[in-house]
């Protein structure tokens, strides 16, 4: 799904701001066809958890609505009138007026409905939103409701990270064309010193299409008349890590010799591929270095924020991180795009997190049900991840900065069941973009003899503890366990190996002179620990610390306010193992080190 754009031919408003707030109630079974009652108002984009002092807004299960008055300009009758959702954590409906006019389920990706016969261009209308938190064993990702003894109902799941829900991103009301154009794919080649570009252009309604390709100084490079084509880009510039270049793609409709409507995308030529145990970003070998992430801030939850957006990646680049995963759902839209432009590169990841009935037995000591079974992750659990993978890829694929899908964070992949869940999903993935390598981040539970995935893959991320929930405060012993399990996996699958996860929670300001854990030295000995086996697998292509900053998760006795594996805390100050990645980081750059 394209982002809507304002262009000669597109008329854009943004709709963020305050809206009418309330929860679900028995008595207003029908809430979208009056007024909200009530006087809360509710920020969007943010979640709505933490904005309120109410518990019980920070703790319902259930529907939650927002409402607002729009109007529509005048000058926008003829043409196509569309409201857009960037996200609605995790199922959304749209009401104009009385009127139902669009469902969606997955809160991580934008949906869209065309409302045209229900306004009137010069008059206002009420648009409600409704956004319902709950999760099932048949969403993505999975959770659970329960009632108590005390009859409260509570909400349980199994990835460690706050359950945020609400309208975290933007919402929009667009004009469109009748003759408009309604996706693009590119896909980015190189010969030599001259760039290919291929594109492919659907319309809706019957027209032509018209396409210019542009540097950054503006100047014509390619143009091209038809649908699809290949644009050929002499001396080109290539996107690179640290070093972005972007193209722009005008692409113009016409009908009956006329401009019909026009839409420009951002355009980086490069090139990504997998050789042998290599991951090659325009045929250099790349070393990935940065970050598990997550939208987590403080008050705002998962709200998209980009005043963070700047400064989160003004503290990577000062790190000398280039790169980062999606951990573990896909992100707003703005983040791609700055990361486009400053050359950062990304691992995209679906929100198939949770998908392990074993992680929650690792909590509790109890006999885990199987994770891939008719009570759990069953047929309607996979289509649900394959419309994720869907919509996913469909958003997210013109992305130069976007190397590589990563399609579940540990899930319980030494199940033999797991292939054939999976399975499908992955030649699903291959289908909707052959140019991109996949992967998926392995929990502790599976090792190079009982995994049941990684052939399937192309990179084989791992997810390790070692040193932490695995001989914890033992870094001689975790070091040992550490190299031993790479060294198995290299000479089992001969594939880039990479980390996604390691780390330890580290109370900032907290010292020691042992090697103790939660203080901040214990964190700074513990990936040092680890960059020492790094540089002794030759096969090992990057390291990704968990976490960026510190974030919140569930209530409960396993968290103190959340996790505090952050290099940074929450509020964004380092921890005292900052600068000795910034140290190793910024030598390193995009180059494996040396090995030890």
């Amino acid at each position: 799904m394209l982002k809507p754009q304002s262009t000669a031919t597109r008329g854009l408003i943004n709709l963020d701001g305050l809206w009418r707030f309330a929860l679900d109630a028995a008595d207003n079974p029908q809430p979208w066809t009056r007024r909200l009652p009530g006087r809360l108002e509710a920020a969007v984009p943010a979640s709505y958890n933490d904005l309120f002092t109410d518990a019980a807004i920070r703790d319902h299960i259930g529907w939650v609505w927002y409402q607002r008055e729009v109007e529509v300009p005048l000058g926008w009758a003829g043409e196509r009138i569309v409201v857009r959702l960037d996200s609605a954590t995790h199922e959304g409906r749209v009401y104009v007026g009385d009127a139902l006019v669009a469902e969606h389920v997955g809160g991580y990706t934008p949906f869209a409905a065309d409302i045209t016969e229900h306004v009137t261009p010069g008059e206002r209308f009420r648009l409600t939103v409704g956004v319902s938190n709950v999760l099932t064993n048949e969403t993505i990702p999975p959770g659970k409701v329960a009632v108590g003894m005390s009859g409260k109902e509570s909400l349980t799941y199994l990835h460690d990270f706050y359950n945020y829900a609400g309208l975290a991103r933007s919402v929009w009301l667009c004009s469109v064309p009748e003759v408009s154009v309604d996706d693009v794919t590119i896909v980015t080649r190189v010969d030599g010193g001259t760039g290919l570009v291929d594109y492919s252009v659907d319309l809706t309604g019957e027209g032509e299409v018209s396409v210019v390709l542009r540097d950054e100084e503006g100047e014509v490079v390619a143009s091209a008349e038809g649908a699809s084509g290949t644009l050929t880009v002499d001396a080109v510039h290539l996107w690179q890590p640290g070093a972005a270049y972007l193209y722009e793609l005008e692409i113009e409709a016409l009908a009956d010799g006329d401009t019909r409507d026009i839409y420009r995308l951002p355009v980086g030529v490069r090139t990504v591929e997998v050789k042998g145990a290599e991951f090659l970003i325009n045929g250099e070998p790349f070393y990935f270095t940065g970050f598990g992430k997550h939208e987590d801030t403080a008050v705002r939850g998962k709200g998209h924020d980009d005043a963070y957006l700047v400064h989160d990646f003004q503290l990577m680049e000062w790190i000398g991180a280039n790169s980062f995963r999606t951990s573990h759902y896909p992100y707003a839209e703005e983040v791609y795009e700055f990361a486009d432009r400053h050359g950062i590169v990304v691992i995209d990841e679906t929100a198939a997190v949770g998908l392990n009935n074993e992680v929650a037995a690792g909590l509790t000591g109890q006999q885990a049900p199987p994770t891939f079974s008719d009570e759990a992750c069953n047929d309607a659990s996979q289509a649900a991840l394959a419309q994720h993978v869907r919509e996913l890829i469909a958003r997210d694929k013109n992305h130069p900065s976007v190397v590589m899908w990563c399609l579940t964070n540990e899930t319980a992949s030494n199940d033999p069941a797991s292939r054939a869940y999976f399975e499908p999903i992955v030649e699903l993935a291959r289908e909707l973009d052959p140019t991109r390598p996949l992967t998926y981040a392995a929990v502790m539970f599976a090792n190079p003899d009982n995994d049941n995935l990684a052939d399937l893959f192309d990179v084989i991320c791992l997810n390790r503890y070692y040193g932490w929930y695995v001989t914890p405060g033992d870094l001689g012993t975790a070091e040992n366990f550490l190299e031993r399990e790479l060294r198995m996996w290299a000479d089992k699958y001969g594939k880039p190996l990479m980390m996604t996860e390691y780390g330890a929670d580290t109370m900032s300001g907290m010292h020691s002179v042992w090697d103790q854990p939660w203080t901040e030295e214990y964190q700074d000995d513990l990936l040092a620990t680890y960059h020492r086996v790094f540089d002794r697998i030759p096969e090992f292509v990057g390291e990704q610390v968990w976490n960026f900053a510190d974030f919140q998760t569930s209530i409960g006795i396993h968290r103190v306010d959340g996790n505090k594996k952050g290099v940074f805390t929450r509020d964004r100050r380092p921890k005292s193992v900052a600068r000795t990645l910034r140290k190793r980081w910024s030598e390193i750059g995009t180059t494996k080190p040396a090995e030890g």
